[in-house]
């Protein structure tokens, strides 16, 4: 399954709505968020239907509760959690550099939710902890284990 949080283009919502996708258009979820649907089991209701084209995708998890980066060691560090962006926001420094991620999205009972990008944007020019800081692009779609694993991803 295809899950993602949306907002239509009118009247655009800040935190928009969740989401499954089904080819050319999302079906609105019966659920606050998707942090909402996976701790509540992955079920949801379904509302309206709207065509791809008409919405603007949001981050999939708005405020997680943490944000760990690991390293192929298996080694990892905490990110900035209130540092979220969707695909389409500034990341508020320019000339930042990208670094591509797979993130898992948690959900109840510690299970593997879904899969996501995640960009961590780095800035050399600032100094210390700040050059990490300051965005973490998620999304926008969370593709759940039922669809398969990532490529070059082996959990």
């Amino acid at each position: 399954m295809k899950l993602c949080m949306f907002s239509p283009r009118e009247p655009f919502l800040e935190r928009g709505w969740p989401g499954r996708i089904d080819g050319d258009r999302v079906i609105q979820l019966a659920a606050q968020t998707l942090q909402a649907f996976f701790t509540g089991g992955g079920q949801a209701r379904e509302h309206a239907e709207h065509p791809l084209a008409d919405v603007v995708f949001r981050a999939p998890v708005l405020h997680p509760p943490s944000v760990r980066l690991f390293d192929e060691a298996g080694d990892f560090v905490f990110a900035n959690p209130a540092a979220i962006k969707a695909v389409d926001d500034d990341p508020g420094v320019p000339e930042a550099e990208q670094l591509e991620r797979v993130a898992a999205i948690v959900g109840a009972d510690g299970a593997i939710g879904g899969f996501t990008p995640l960009v961590e944007w780095v800035a050399p020019q600032l100094r210390g902890a700040k050059q990490r800081d300051f965005a973490l692009t998620l999304g926008p779609v969370v593709t759940t284990p039922d669809e398969g694993m990532p490529p070059g991803v082996d959990w």
